[in-house]
């Protein structure tokens, strides 16, 4: 039932775009801002503990639903409300729309929109336009593909709804943390509020990075992907938990792409590697469901 609520919910996601702006759940940006004045300047294990707290309490309701409705009327029930959970979690943005926006604005030579959904993919302003935005964005269009889609499907598969439900939070109370130590110029304090989001989102991410990344590798330039693999393995040692994740990400999804690119025109090498990088998202989605239907289907043989 969860394989086939998954690709129900993949099949609507794509043809409900217009409607699912709701799921950007704005009303979770008050609930982090009330929390982080509460804790304002503190750190330490209190703070861990308040974290966990406040990943929880959205989550338990969901949880509690999906094991109430369980087995009623042959779990149909459970069915649609699985689906209904994934629509929702999924996101918070549709990242395919994303990209061709962005592909827009660049074929348009429109220099300010193509920076304005370049910091929509990348979660703040690119540094400069050029090459260094356009590896910037081609990075965050493989990071973003774990956050949206990837990790939810892994926890869904893993938990069921509330454990799609749960990586979605995690990443939404992240991504609140981030923007608003950005807008103040604050700078993230060790064990404080925002790093210790930003660690549990790394720890819930850290599987499905790896299988991700792995899928990025199969639909595209194995050999370089694995070699930069490598590289991001010497280089784990450096930054926390969700950093290494993205960065291998990052490093892989690249490599996967890179012999793709060597016959294009210089001109046309933005456009081509965002087109590029989501082309290697789609194929690994669809390794990804092949890759869950062999084991659902083996699972249920034995």
């Amino acid at each position: 039932m969860s394989l086939l609520a998954l690709l129900f919910a993949l099949v609507c996601e794509r043809g409900l775009t217009q409607l699912l702006h709701l799921r950007e759940w704005r009303w979770l940006d008050p609930y982090f801002d009330w929390a982080d004045r509460a804790l304002a300047g503190r750190t330490g294990v209190p703070v861990v503990l308040a974290a966990i707290v406040l990943l929880a309490l959205p989550v338990l309701p969901v949880m509690a639903v999906a094991y109430w409705l369980g087995p009623q009327l042959l779990g149909l029930l459970q069915f649609a409300f699985s689906v209904f959970v994934l629509l929702f979690a999924f996101g918070p943005r549709d990242l395919k729309d994303e990209v061709d926006d962005y592909v827009a604005a660049l074929e348009r030579h429109d220099r300010d929109e193509a920076l304005r959904r370049g910091k929509e993919l990348l979660e703040s302003s690119p540094s400069v336009y050029g090459l260094g935005a356009r590896e910037a964005v081609e990075e965050a269009i493989f990071i973003q593909a774990n956050n949206r889609i990837f990790g939810v499907i892994f926890w869904f598969m893993v938990l069921g709804p509330g454990g799609a439900w749960a990586y979605r939070v995690s990443d939404m109370l992240r991504r609140r943390s981030a923007f608003e130590a950005a807008r103040q110029g604050l700078k993230r304090e060790r064990r404080d509020l925002g790093s210790v989001l930003a660690f549990l989102h790394g720890v819930m991410a850290w599987v499905p990075a790896r299988l991700t990344a792995l899928a990025y590798a199969l639909a595209g330039s194995f050999e370089d992907a694995v070699g930069n693999w490598r590289s991001a393995v010497d280089r784990a040692a450096a930054g926390g938990v969700l950093d290494r994740a993205e960065d291998l990400l990052a490093r892989v999804g690249k490599g996967s792409l890179q012999p793709s690119l060597a016959s294009v025109a210089p001109e046309h090498f933005d456009v081509a590697t965002a087109r590029g990088a989501w082309r290697i998202v789609q194929r690994a989605l669809w390794i990804w469901v092949a890759a869950i239907a062999l084991l659902v289907i083996t699972g249920a043989a034995v």
